[in-house]
C-alpha cells in the first residue's frame, strides 16, 4: 500500500464521491525513472490527482493518500513492459513471415516489431480509458490530518480608525 500526502484543492463533480488533491513529491519520486515524464508533475514538484473521497474531505483538509499496490503494479506493468513484450513479439512474427516468404528477415522483424510496439501504445490507452472508470485504479482519501487554509483564503478584519 502506497501512501502519500497531501492538500484538497477543489471536490469533484456531485454525485461521485471525489475531490482534487495537491500532492507534494516525496522521495520515493526522487528515486523514480520516470519522474519527469509523471503526468501529475511535469517538471514541477506539486501533482494534482483526482481521489475517492471516502475519508469525506473538505476543500483546504490536509489528507493522506492510498494507492493500492497490486493496481499500481499492474498500471505499471501496462505501460513498461507490455510494449516491450509487444515489440519482441512482433519482431519474431516478422522473422517467420520473412522466412514463409523468402525474404529478408531483419528488415520484416524490424517492420513488425515496431508495428506491434505502435499498436501495443492503441492497446495501452484503450484500456487506459477502460481502467480509469475503476475504483480499484484511483487513489483513495483514506484519512484527513487538519485543515489547510491557502494564503488566499485569509481573513481580512477591517481597519478601524482612532
Amino acid at each position: 500500500m502506497a501512501t502519500e500526502e497531501g492538500v484538497v484543492f477543489k471536490m469533484g463533480r456531485p454525485g461521485e464521491g471525489t475531490a482534487w488533491v495537491k500532492t507534494t513529491r516525496s522521495s520515493a519520486c526522487a528515486s523514480c525513472s520516470s519522474k519527469d515524464a509523471c503526468q501529475g508533475g511535469g517538471a514541477g514538484k506539486e501533482m494534482e490527482v483526482e481521489a475517492i473521497n471516502s475519508a469525506d474531505a473538505r476543500v483546504g483538509d490536509q489528507i493522506v493518500l492510498n494507492i493500492k499496490t497490486a493496481s499500481l503494479l499492474k498500471a505499471t506493468f501496462l505501460l513498461y513492459v507490455f510494449p516491450i513484450l509487444a515489440m519482441i513479439a512482433g519482431a519474431v512474427v516478422g522473422q517467420k513471415v520473412a522466412v514463409m516468404r523468402g525474404t529478408d528477415p531483419s528488415g520484416l522483424s524490424a517492420l513488425f516489431g515496431f508495428l506491434f510496439f505502435g499498436l501495443a501504445f492503441i492497446v495501452i490507452r484503450i484500456t487506459g480509458r477502460r481502467l480509469s472508470t475503476h475504483a480499484s485504479y484511483k487513489p483513495e482519501i483514506i484519512k484527513v490530518r487538519g485543515h489547510h487554509s491557502p494564503p488566499g483564503d485569509a481573513v481580512v478584519m477591517p481597519q478601524t480608525e482612532w
